[in-house]
């Protein structure tokens, strides 16, 4: 008669086998379901708090500084609330620097060019990413290879350029030079690649679509979320442009950034009313971004989808 002895149990033999993974994912990893959301502790909220502040106050201090007199804005401490002087301060920041036609002068410089921006760099990208022809991969190297060259050496022979044609102090010699750049055309470029398929292009073809009614139907409404994104960098970039501006424009026919630059130039410059003159300056743009700031936002988080 045989006997069986009793099975001994171990601990591992208590505990319960792990639930089996789905195909294809990493097990161990902290996945969300739907609906579920992450949650920030308190060091995310003290550091988005430092960075919001950080990034208010030289706002902040501008608005500060232009509602002071220059000898108090020159105390040590310097003053932190506001004071009553905002309205002379933007009044004179106008009248001496002639704002009102360098904002108009702006408008319609940092307009045309992200306008023209757009146009051309959405263009150009849809033809190097989706288009095969001869020397493609050639002129988008060269394109890439004009990002390195420094922008102070075209400055001499891009003057005489201006000159000769006759645009010397007019706002056609800040716009067309810069109409078009490679940093947009790259972008462009490398976006089309990932979110435009080759199979909406051949469904279009396949109904008959023209080359510009594809780029109109399908290019365009694809590519719109890059295009926000482009156009806002472009825009602030013209709007902030100095240095060649300054070389072709006239003290008469300044833009923006001439036009403060004047205010400063002085022996002694009363620093309340460049501060006002930087406060008028930053508020069209406070604009542009209150107007378009949901496409903006929008336009970056289908980048980082697309992504």
């Amino acid at each position: 008669m045989t006997t069986t002895s009793p099975t001994k149990t171990s601990a591992l033999d208590l505990v319960q086998p792990p639930s089996p993974t789905a195909p294809g994912k990493a097990p161990g990893r902290l996945r969300l379901g739907a609906g579920q959301q992450l949650r920030g502790g308190p060091f995310t909220y003290a550091a988005l708090i430092v960075v919001g502040l950080g990034s208010i106050f030289p706002l902040y201090w501008t608005l500060v500084a232009a509602s002071h007199d220059q000898q108090r804005v020159l105390d040590s401490p310097p003053p932190l609330l506001p004071g009553g002087r905002l309205g002379s301060n933007l009044q004179a920041a106008w009248e001496q620097a002639n704002l009102g036609k360098a904002i108009v002068n702006s408008v319609i410089v940092a307009g045309s060019i992200t306008v023209a921006t757009l146009f051309f760099c959405t263009l150009a990208g849809y033809a190097f990413a989706k288009m095969r022809f001869r020397g493609r991969n050639v002129l988008m190297t060269a394109v890439i290879a004009t990002l390195t060259i420094p922008p102070q050496l075209s400055v001499v022979p891009l003057f005489m350029m201006m000159s000769d044609i006759g645009w010397g102090g007019k706002l056609e010699s800040v716009i067309f030079p810069t109409l078009v750049g490679a940093f947009g055309v790259f972008f462009m470029r490398q976006y089309l690649i990932e979110a435009l398929p080759y199979e909406l292009i051949e469904a279009a073809k396949v109904d008959g679509a023209s080359n510009i009614r594809i780029v109109w139907s399908v290019v365009l409404p694809v590519a719109r979320p890059a295009m926000m994104v482009l156009g806002m960098l472009t825009f602030v970039q013209a709007w902030n442009d100095f240095f060649w501006p300054f070389l072709a424009l006239s003290q008469q026919n300044p833009t923006i950034q001439v036009a403060l630059g004047q205010l400063s130039a002085s022996y002694t410059p009363d620093q309340s009313i460049v501060m006002a003159g930087a406060l008028i300056s930053t508020l069209p743009l406070l604009l542009v971004f209150v107007i378009f700031g949901k496409q903006i936002v929008g336009g970056i988080m289908a980048g980082a989808v697309k992504g």
